[in-house]
């Protein structure tokens, strides 16, 4: 399966101005917060040098990060980030650990001091035909392995993947998922770009969902690319933030007023270290 990153179709937004009151403030502000990276994004990168990685991580203004550092031990990983100011507020974990090893979950998550896990991938027929079955085996797995983690100060996310937007009742199985986790432990983690590959509205599901969406993957999608609900496509359709189909600038709209605690760009292309820093700047020119 080909991983991808995710779009927006993003405008820049005005600030507005009243002209009879020269004084008055203004009704926007610039996006502040600390900008975020996925470590999968540099995957062909870390193995051959880390350090060096990292150090273009931080050259391009990015403050944190998500993932571990693959082959290398969560501690010594953790000081190599935070000699370079970067923090590492979420990681990862497979759906078989989660319900398999939990505490091992924690164990790392600890090491590398992060308060958040997600796991991205419910695994499940390989032709993208993701059932009610599968959907409730999820929920179990969520379930159960989150309420490990709460009950050791971590929260758990789950990152829909696109497959999870087929037809079900009234909505579809994503609503179902999130409908029937108990969200005292189980949270989630959008994709934007796999939302939106798979069907899914990310600004109308971030408003229904408000209480329960906490962290944001950042990835926009070439214009014109066919959709489905396999949950996979070329890595090449990822381009700069503000440049594809997502609807960014209102997805980080709703974000901050929603209370998203942290934004993580994703970009799986061959042109990361290009695309990222453009993302970064986009993201730096929204007022919201």
């Amino acid at each position: 399966m080909k991983h991808i990153i995710y779009a927006c179709c993003a405008l820049f937004g005005i600030i507005s101005c009243n002209t009879t009151k020269p004084n008055a403030k203004s009704s926007s502000t610039a996006f502040s917060a600390p900008i975020g990276v996925q470590a999968y994004s540099f995957r062909n990168y870390f193995p051959k040098d880390a350090i060096g990685t990292l150090d273009r991580i931080q050259a391009m203004g990015i403050t944190e990060i998500e993932g571990d550092g693959g082959k290398i031990p969560p501690e010594e990983y953790k000081k190599l980030c935070d000699a370079r100011g970067i923090s590492i507020p979420s990681t990862g974990c497979s759906f078989n650990q989660l319900t398999e090893e939990p505490m091992a979950i924690v164990k790392k998550a600890k090491a590398l001091g992060s308060t958040y896990v997600m796991c991205a991938w419910v695994p499940h027929d390989n032709r993208g035909e993701f059932s009610l079955d599968d959907a409730n085996r999820a929920i179990e797995a969520f379930n159960s392995g989150g309420k490990v983690l709460a009950e050791h100060g971590i929260t758990f996310a789950y990152h829909p993947h696109g497959y999870e937007y087929q037809p079900y009742g009234d909505g579809t199985l994503m609503d179902y998922i999130i409908e029937q986790t108990d969200p005292r432990y189980v949270s989630y983690e959008m994709d934007v770009f796999w939302t939106h590959f798979g069907g899914g509205d990310p600004v109308a599901l971030l408003k229904k969902y408000k209480d329960r969406w906490k962290l944001l993957h950042l990835k926009d999608m070439k214009h014109g690319i066919k959709k489905d609900l396999t949950g996979g496509t070329d890595v090449e359709y990822n381009v700069p933030l503000g440049t594809g189909q997502v609807d960014i600038a209102g997805i980080m709209k709703v974000a901050k007023e929603i209370g998203i605690a942290h934004y993580f760009i994703e970009d799986e292309s061959s042109a990361v270290m290009n695309q990222v820093p453009e993302s970064v700047a986009y993201l730096r020119s929204l007022s919201l």
